[in-house]
């Protein structure tokens, strides 16, 4: 019975997840970027709240609690691990992909970027699906306070 629920429960998850992805969209693209951050952040303290998300303070840990915050374990792929730094795909379908506005991708991974606030990285897009002929993300989390300056986001390299 409890695998039930949880199944039940994931599928769910997974549903909400993808309509407040293409809900989310919407504002991106019109550009009423203070709308779209407040519905991510909104988003963000709900998911924290319903899957229990808590602060980690080694990298490996930090990379698979944010993975952890995502509906199904195929999601996210972490690709390695170094001192301050988790590089990571994600294979979630995005409403964004081949749209080419990368700048309504960077308003839509508020997302991640206010989540791993929480948890403890920073998050930076270095490839978007929403870049022409992309199907996945290619991410990178750095730990909270290092500098980022050496990661180049997908919507500064247009």
């Amino acid at each position: 019975m409890r695998k039930l629920l949880k199944k039940l429960n994931r599928m769910i998850y997974f549903a909400l997840f993808k309509i407040n992805l293409v809900i989310s969209c919407i504002p991106a693209r019109l550009r009423w970027d203070r709308l779209s951050r407040k519905l991510q952040r909104a988003n963000v303290r709900r998911v924290l709240r319903a899957r229990r998300g808590q602060k980690k303070n080694e990298m490996e840990e930090i990379g698979n609690e944010w993975k952890r915050m995502f509906p199904l374990k195929g999601m996210q792929e972490i690709l390695s691990v170094d001192v301050d730094t988790v590089y990571a795909r994600t294979h979630g379908w995005c409403p964004l992909r081949g749209t080419g506005d990368v700048r309504a991708c960077y308003q839509l991974m508020e997302f991640d970027r206010a989540l791993l606030e929480t948890i403890g990285g920073q998050f930076v897009v270095l490839r978007s699906q929403a870049q022409p002929g992309r199907k996945t993300c290619d991410i990178a989390i750095r730990r909270l306070g290092k500098s980022i300056d050496d990661l180049v986001p997908a919507y500064r390299q247009i």
